[in-house]
């Protein structure tokens, strides 16, 4: 990969464009390079390329032989996992350990998992009566959706991108991929792998550029689109919306949260703390699964609120490359001043800062960067913007609550319902709040444990559809029904 320039991937061929990005390095503000954007016409090369591509030889190969390139493409991955790592530091300024021991290993994760599970699918078959007595056999056959256009965040740039690309080519589908501009070196990387593994070309094609009036926008408007798949913001998702409406066109979105982590009086306190401090500062309370929302049982809520002040104080904010480095910078500076401004927003609400609520001093180049300070706050109402809006940065509300159908109702009252987290050592109490919790994905006494076999995804405004092992296969590919009469 070329640092100087990034370039789009195009029916098997990296191409330049005449208008260009500047790619920033979130950790001092200095540019790490070029990308190329996508016009139009070149959006419309790269759904032409799939659509073709689907009457070639990938729509010939067997289950078994695409298999066989995804795990190639694990492979290719894990090869140049040094260069996988390193450019996700760059764009993120997510530290090494997260880096090497998530996101990189999961790119490859995804594509083994869903090869394997594609191989052992089954479908439906029935035994039809007919009223001459021979019967008839009605049986399901999945076929692929057609081209789809996937579309990722920069929280988690490779991982979330491969979570969609590998179900998709795993059921035969062609793509157009567009990764979020704030990060495009790990997808860029990733075209290369596919080129060298083999994958013909226009089954995947890459485009760099922005959402409206660019590429994003091209993509998700486009006719021969056949589906959308999206992670991002709840108001982006919107906007697909209303732009895939004219041709109906399926859609599968995991979009914000606002999400819930409820801290019972017979909590392991410690597990607690610990599994907080995670769910609330984890890539910079940059994932959509983090908590900012934390309701502590009365009895234990200046103990606890004490105990998660001193873990985030303890947190070391620094350079990405140190081994013991727990938080780097945000994603850009627009991003930065969002959430400055909802530390300030909480302040005007009353809200008192436990700890944090300003942007670290380094007195070197990092004071450059797009930084901000782990924060804590206490005593704002339910109904304060600063509780009920999406900020996506490290910071949590903590309040109190006395009874287990006021934390549920707590918990609950958000036009949000992506995860909750549930800490109690009473397993009756888990089961019976979980099952009333208004969420896509809970925990209890922990956080962000996946297995990539189970549902992922959320309710009202976080998303519509389910990702993860069958679910997968199941929205990138179309059931039909062959009848065969005896």
């Amino acid at each position: 990969m070329t640092l100087s320039i990034l370039h789009h991937y195009i029916a098997g061929e990296f191409v330049d464009s005449s208008k260009r990005f500047d790619n920033i390095n979130p950790v001092n503000g200095q540019r790490i390079c070029q990308v190329a954007e996508a016009d139009k016409k070149q959006v419309n090369q790269a759904v032409m390329a799939a659509k073709e591509a689907l009457r070639g030889p990938w729509g010939s190969m067997s289950v078994q032989q695409r298999a066989a390139l995804l795990h190639k493409v694990a492979d290719g991955i894990e090869a140049r996992f040094d260069e996988f790592v390193a450019a996700e530091m760059r764009d993120t300024g997510k530290s090494l350990q997260q880096a090497s021991s998530i996101d990189i290993p999961r790119g490859a994760a995804n594509f083994r998992v869903f090869a394997d599970m594609v191989k052992t699918a089954g479908s439906e078959c029935f035994h039809t009566d007919t009223p001459d007595g021979k019967g008839a056999l009605n049986y399901s056959l999945p076929k692929p959706l057609g081209v789809v256009a996937v579309i990722a965040p920069w929280n988690l740039p490779l991982l979330l991108l491969t979570w969609k690309l590998a179900p998709a080519l795993a059921a035969g589908n062609c793509i157009v991929a567009k990764p979020s501009e704030e990060t495009p070196s790990s997808a860029t990387l990733l075209a290369e792998v596919m080129h060298e593994a083999g994958i013909p070309p226009g089954v995947f094609n890459l485009i760099h550029g922005f959402g409206p009036n660019s590429a994003g926008e091209y993509l998700t408007s486009h006719a021969h689109i056949d589906a959308i798949t999206f992670t991002g913001e709840s108001r982006t998702g919107s906007a697909i919306m209303r732009a895939a409406a004219e041709h109906v066109k399926p859609l599968s979105f995991e979009l914000g949260g606002k999400n819930a982590a409820i801290i019972f009086d017979d909590a392991d306190f410690d597990a607690a703390v610990e599994g907080t401090a995670r769910s609330a500062f984890t890539n910079g309370g940059q994932v959509c699964l983090c908590t900012e929302r934390v309701y502590v049982h009365s009895s234990l809520f200046e103990r606890f609120v004490a105990a998660l002040k001193q873990k985030a104080e303890a947190m070391k904010i620094g350079w990405p490359t140190d081994a013991d480095t727990d938080m780097g910078p945000l994603i850009s500076f627009e991003h930065r001043n969002k959430v400055l401004s909802y530390y300030k927003l909480a302040a005007e609400e009353g809200a008192t800062f436990v700890t944090g609520g300003s942007v670290p001093e380094f007195g070197d180049e990092r004071d450059q960067g797009a930084w901000v300070q782990p924060t804590l706050i206490t005593g704002l109402s339910e109904d304060a913007r600063c509780v009920k809006e999406e900020i996506f940065g490290p910071i949590a509300h903590i309040s109190s609550f006395d009874t287990e159908e006021q934390a549920v109702a707590l918990a609950n009252n958000s036009k949000y319902g992506l995860a909750a987290a549930i800490w109690t050592q009473d397993i009756s109490r888990g089961h019976r709040v979980a099952r009333q919790m208004e969420a896509g994905m809970i925990w209890v006494n922990t956080w962000y444990l996946r297995d990539l076999r189970t549902p992922f995804g959320g309710v009202k405004m976080s998303g519509i559809g389910r990702e993860g092992g069958q679910h997968s296969l199941n929205f990138y590919a179309e059931p039909s029904n062959i009848c065969i009469k005896l």
